[in-house]
């Protein structure tokens, strides 16, 4: 059961990183969420799969339509990727990255992009520039290294080590569903008893981090929430120190609001770096 209350515990950062990462915003989803656990935790938009890991609900389908985010977690479900796996890994190509450089890096991009090894997405997740995930319109990683060669010390790999082994850890006797599909599929396959956690591309910013998600897509989106008759809760930009998001408002106005700022330290440029007012809208 998940309790309309605020954890004690600070959550904790999963292994691969991404833009728009929710872990700061863990406590303030559980806070906003009231369900009896009796049905799925369903994600459409999974991304690092911090919000689930951190929740730990004990059925979950967890969906994206980046087949490397979904391809990683079930590795780590499986085992077949694992703390042993990453240590050896990690030490290996980190040596290899201090001691050739930034070509390395570009060596396993390219390898990634041929091949989709999940501890070589780990690997660039963790060196690229500003722990950006995004592909190009062919599908492949196209983030530049983030100029740092002794990337891989022993504490960030201990870091990542102990990272993979908590979400295996969480994953591990509880019925985790991994999808590689559309956020259409996945609220299709949403029944009476389960919770959608919807954490959209954010409307009116970047949005090709994989594929695209423009405002027609986040219009439909909002239509197929509120008319779903599903409990829901959905996470959202709010304002900046530029403007505010009035798509929210336009949709949600109705629902429970939850607000919160932070920081944003991973972004494509320093001008997507800001402070933030993000919300978190909730059915009763």
């Amino acid at each position: 059961m998940l309790p309309k209350k605020m954890r004690v515990i600070p959550p904790k950062a999963p292994p691969i990183k991404t833009q728009g990462i929710k872990t700061k915003l863990v406590p303030l989803i559980e806070s906003s969420v009231e369900w009896d656990g009796s049905g799925r935790w369903i994600e459409p938009f999974m991304g690092s799969a911090s919000v689930a890991l951190n929740v730990g609900p004990k059925k979950a389908l967890l969906c994206d339509t980046n087949s490397h985010l979904i391809a990683f977690y079930k590795a780590v479900q499986s085992g077949e990727v694992n703390t042993n796996s990453v240590k050896k890994y990690l030490i290996s190509e980190g040596a290899k990255l201090s001691e050739i450089g930034e070509s390395h890096y570009y060596f396993i991009r390219d390898r990634f992009n041929a091949t989709a090894n999940s501890l070589d997405f780990l690997f660039l997740s963790r060196s690229c520039f500003n722990g950006m995930i995004r592909f190009n319109k062919h599908g492949k990683f196209n983030v530049p290294f983030c100029k740092k060669p002794n990337r891989f010390r022993k504490a960030l790999i201990t870091k990542i080590i102990n990272q993979v082994d908590w979400a295996a850890n969480v994953m591990r006797d509880r019925e985790w569903e991994f999808k590689a599909q559309s956020w259409q599929k996945t609220l299709k396959e949403a029944k009476i008893g389960d919770l959608i956690y919807c954490d959209p591309p954010y409307v009116g910013r970047h949005t090709t981090y994989y594929n695209s998600f423009d405002d027609c897509d986040a219009d439909e989106l909002a239509l197929a929430l509120v008319s779903s008759q599903k409990k829901f809760v959905f996470s959202n930009w709010l304002e900046n120190k530029y403007r505010r998001n009035e798509y929210v408002k336009k949709y949600f106005s109705d629902y429970t609001w939850s607000e919160v700022t932070h920081f944003y330290h991973v972004g494509a440029s320093k001008s997507l770096r800001n402070r933030m007012r993000e919300v978190v809208i909730s059915t009763p």
